[in-house]
């Protein structure tokens, strides 16, 4: 390592191991997709129990985040993370071996209180650890760790069902499935010992030495000592507080971060990740087997599409992608929508998801989590962050447990032809667009004390509009 220059290959190395809490969050939320239909049958569901046992996970994110903001300000990112990835392990054994709906449901619960944790943890960790050059592209690295999680699972998924028949799927199949966890949830428990802990916690621990040491192996030491100094002025100023949310310039930053975890989810990714076999079947008469391959397609395009955004974000910057993005994927909804009502779905089912699913993929999924793990003080940024992905993961509650019966009623199905929630999740991208284009700076090439300081000083915010 050269202590002028630091080293790139250990904080990417650091922030890899980081991500695997992101491919963990994608691996259990997806791992639903192709377990839902077997269950559905081995339980003998209903529409309304479909989407608890399709959300309940989500039920677990929103306590995970609600005392994960706290743990991490306590007790530090990694320790964290590590309480999420035995959180993880325990959910994939637990789901794997239900004997009834209700045991399913309270590890399934367990897993997304994981989830939940890993979920806001993952990103803040590597926006703490990276430099501001290339901030933008790290934390999104967790954004392509969670749809690779999501493509893993997808093909696990796949592969399993082939292991057996429809009777051998519904008896076993999915609990294996869930079992397949247990795998990733091990890695990110063992390597996450072999990372350090986020500089800014150590320095507000009093630990600036070790601080120090991280910040020399990351960048060498001119950004050790400019980082340490930075940090030391944004803490002198800080308060430990929760008030410190609701002061004038924070309670505008929360106000648009509270947005943007909301619009994110409304805008009605999960439906396609948790439901697209159900819906290929559905909408286009897709068997089983081939339901389950359009689905790996679709978590093909979201890989790919995401790890664009990740050599984007920091050269074109969060405003434009978000803005396009967002555009198009109103587009793709309205013409699934239109599609349904004029009995094509069939026919062009495949396209219009694929296209929602790059433009998410290349803007809304990535650069929403950029934004959130950027614009708090380092104090707070735990706490802050978890009022945040709090109401994200309520509003991706709401969504999964609401699709399931839109797409079910009879008069919505009389009148729109399985249409009307693409039209609803439209109207909400419109919404996201114009938000971005009023309300949120551009943080592009700032330092986390930078962006801290926009907010927080008497003057209007500096980052550029």
């Amino acid at each position: 390592m050269n202590q002028r220059q630091g080293s790139i290959a250990y904080v990417s190395r650091v922030c890899l191991v980081a991500t695997l809490g992101g491919l963990l969050f994608g691996y259990d939320t997806a791992v639903i997709a192709g377990a839902i239909g077997y269950m559905k049958s081995h339980f003998a569901m209903d529409a309304a129990t479909e989407g608890w046992a399709t959300s309940c996970a989500l039920a677990g994110c929103i306590l995970g985040v609600a005392v994960a903001g706290w743990i991490s300000d306590r007790f530090g990112r990694r320790n964290t993370l590590i309480l999420s990835a035995v959180l993880f392990l325990v959910s994939a054994i637990g789901t794997a071996i239900p004997r009834t709906l209700t045991e399913f449901i309270i590890f399934r619960i367990v897993g997304g209180v994981g989830v939940g944790a890993a979920s806001m943890t993952s990103p803040m960790y590597i926006a703490e650890i990276s430099p501001a050059r290339f901030r933008g592209r790290l934390v999104s690295v967790n954004q392509l760790a969670i749809v690779t999680g999501m493509l893993v699972v997808y093909f696990v998924n796949y592969w399993i069902a082939g292991l057996g028949d429809e009777a051998w799927n519904e008896v076993a199949g999915w609990r294996w499935m869930f079992g397949s966890e247990a795998v990733p949830a091990v890695a990110l428990l063992v390597l996450m010992f072999t990372v350090p802990e986020s500089p800014r916690f150590l320095c507000r621990q009093g630990k600036s030495d070790q601080a120090r040491e991280v910040l020399v192996r990351i960048g060498g030491l001119q950004h050790a000592e400019r980082e340490m100094a930075e940090i030391g002025e944004v803490l002198s100023h800080e308060s430990p507080s929760l008030g410190q949310l609701v002061a004038p310039g924070m309670r505008v930053a929360l106000w648009i971060a509270v947005v943007l975890a909301i619009l994110q989810q409304v805008t009605g990714i999960n439906v396609f990740l948790y439901y697209a076999p159900e819906i290929f079947k559905g909408m286009a008469g897709a068997e089983a087997d081939a339901a389950l391959l359009q689905t790996i397609v679709v978590g093909a395009v979201n890989l790919t599409f995401t790890v664009i955004a990740i050599w984007t974000v920091d050269q074109i910057g969060r405003k434009p992608l978000m803005i396009v993005g967002s555009t198009g994927m109103g587009l793709c909804l309205t013409a699934l929508g239109a599609a349904a009502c004029l009995g094509r779905a069939d026919v062009w089912l495949l396209t219009f998801v694929l296209g929602y699913i790059a433009c998410f993929a290349l803007s809304v999924g990535p650069v929403t989590w950029v934004i959130l793990s950027e614009i708090f003080p380092t104090k707070i940024r735990g706490r802050a962050m978890a009022i945040a992905t709090f109401c994200l993961w309520t509003a991706n509650f709401v969504v999964s447990q609401t699709f399931p019966m839109m797409d079910e009623n009879e008069w919505l199905i009389e009148t729109f032809n399985h249409g009307f929630p693409f039209f609803i999740y439209a109207a909400f991208c419109a919404v996201l667009a114009v938000f971005m284009i009023a309300m949120v700076p551009e943080t592009k090439g700032k330092t986390l004390e930078e962006i801290e300081r926009s907010w927080t000083s008497l003057t209007p915010p500096v980052l550029n509009r």
